[in-house]
């Protein structure tokens, strides 16, 4: 027999790229499906929240100004990291949720593979949503995308790697900063995910991921003046509603919950233009020849 000591793990939060606990200094516990303990996860707090806002709007100057292809570089980056720590995934995912290995094996290669698909969209997003406008006059008139802000995330309770990665990565993708809410049941895959984007080239404060009572927490980040918006894939009918009221105080952007049978389904590209504005941009073609010829 072994006479070393077990070492476990300590999950903190992250925020501005650090890992901090929570300020409150509380605690919760995390059990598996069957009800066995698996860690003490951060209670997170409101001002920890606030905190997370911060870092964010401190992020989106410097992250939505790189260049797209910069941007899925480094998303591809967080991939090859997700890789190589596949196994621990695997055995979080499968203790999160109650899988077998094997299960749990496939929803870790649908992560990664939805992860490496959003890094491919970075530098197209804008063919596909922009481009130039038929107008009757002498002018150019051009539309191309820009991202909205600082986002808040609720992650899905249930698909606590795949359903997080799906809605977080199209968030970043498209040059938003977030701040992420992990699945109050099963946080710890959010978490690990944290270990990896800071250790990713991803600048800190750009992801913020908070863990705790999804209500406890959402609720002053839909009343926070410096969100521009939030997504409620984690949150129920009842607190998506009292959500929604707090969010029209600066009219930010609202994607309403919507029910989704299977995660590992194609996801589209709604999550990414959700969170995306679209500026028009009018220029004179110059003044008409003789001919009647402009160029």
């Amino acid at each position: 027999m072994s006479d070393r000591l077990s070492v476990f793990k300590t999950y903190k939060l992250y925020v501005g790229g650090k890992f901090p606990r929570s300020e409150s200094g509380r605690v919760y516990e995390v059990s598996d499906a069957k009800g066995k303990w698996l860690a003490n996860a951060p209670l997170s707090s409101r001002k920890d929240a606030r905190d997370a806002v911060v870092a964010a709007r401190k992020a989106f100057g410097g992250w939505s100004g790189a260049t797209a292809y910069n941007r899925g570089q480094i998303l591809y980056r967080v991939a090859e990291m997700l890789e190589g720590r596949k196994a621990q995934f695997v055995h979080e995912v499968a203790d999160a949720e109650g899988l077998s290995k094997s299960k749990a094996a496939e929803q870790v290669d649908a992560t990664i593979d939805r992860w490496v698909w959003y890094a491919g969209w970075t530098d197209k997003i804008a063919q596909v949503v922009g481009g130039g406008n038929p107008v009757a006059g002498p002018y150019f008139n051009l539309s191309s995308p820009e991202p909205t802000g600082v986002v808040a995330v609720l992650a899905p309770q249930e698909s606590s790697f795949l359903g997080l990665v799906s809605v977080l990565a199209p968030v970043i993708a498209t040059g938003n900063t977030t701040v992420v809410v992990a699945s109050e049941k099963s946080p710890l895959p959010a978490l690990s995910l944290a270990e990896v984007l800071a250790t990713s080239d991803v600048p800190g404060g750009v992801v913020n991921v908070l863990s705790g009572r999804t209500a406890e927490i959402a609720t002053p980040l839909a009343a926070h003046q410096d969100v521009n918006a939030i997504d409620l894939a984690g949150a129920d009918d009842v607190l998506a509603k009292e959500l929604e009221i707090a969010a029209a105080d600066n009219l930010k952007r609202v994607l309403r919950p919507q029910p989704v049978d299977n995660w590992a389904a194609s996801p589209g590209i709604d999550r990414m233009t959700a969170f995306l504005e679209t500026k028009t941009v009018w220029h004179p073609t110059g003044s008409l020849g003789a001919s009647g010829s402009s160029y």
